[in-house]
């Protein structure tokens, strides 16, 4: 299993929300962004932040730090670490089987992730087995997307997902995101997307919108 940092907003959350960090961060990083979300009227809610393992990243010069896979190239999808990404993914998809075996059902259980937390969070929700509250995607993008309409799960073929990207974003470009957005889309799903004027990071609308989302999709 992975190291987590959980947060409960209450007693018993019925709602949990796993959130995905990008290369180099740990789970901590996204807590005080989280904290700004208000989902009161979700009840109480179970905030779970991984930590990726730690491993060499080529474009890096092979330095090892916190990555849920490796990098390659600066093109991203040109050459992908699949290994990698699809060891993670089970990784991720068992603190799902947790929460459920917690209590939690599968269609309250959120997965959302930054960077290349955004490409777990995708790669994993659309294969999980069950129906899923939701997928959030921020300035990342859909990894092994040649693979998706064959490996898609059927619970899933539907799945709600809002995707987040800046447009002036020079680590994942924009044009990564908006593609992602459409392949996802040609597939039948509903993809709610935003575009705000900021680099790789995240900005104090996005998490406006990503809170009204969410009450929209699990309230």
């Amino acid at each position: 299993m992975l190291e987590t940092h959980v947060i409960d907003t209450g007693a018993n959350p019925g709602t949990t929300l796993i959130v995905l960090h990008g290369l180099g961060a740990d789970g901590h990083d996204f807590v005080p962004i989280c904290g700004e979300l208000d989902l009161r009227a979700l009840g109480a809610v179970r905030f779970i932040f991984p930590h990726a393992p730690e491993r060499p990243v080529t474009i890096n010069g092979g330095y090892v730090m916190r990555a849920w896979y490796d990098i390659l190239v600066t093109d991203l999808v040109r050459r992908e670490d699949e290994a990698g990404l699809r060891e993670s993914a089970a990784a991720i998809a068992a603190i799902v089987d947790q929460e459920r075996a917690r209590g939690v059902p599968a269609s309250r259980i959120v997965l959302a992730g930054f960077s290349q937390g955004c490409a777990m969070a995708l790669l994993t929700a659309l294969r999980y087995p069950e129906r899923l509250g939701g997928a959030v995607g921020l300035s990342g993008y859909l990894p092994l997307a040649g693979t998706t309409a064959a490996e898609r799960a059927p619970a899933n073929a539907d799945l709600p997902i809002f995707m987040a990207h800046g447009s002036q974003d020079g680590i994942v470009v924009p044009a990564r995101g908006a593609a992602s957005r459409d392949a996802l889309q040609a597939l039948g799903h509903d993809v709610e997307w935003h575009e705000y004027p900021m680099p790789h990071s995240v900005c104090m609308e996005e998490i406006q919108d990503l809170n009204a989302w969410l009450l929209k999709q699990l309230g």
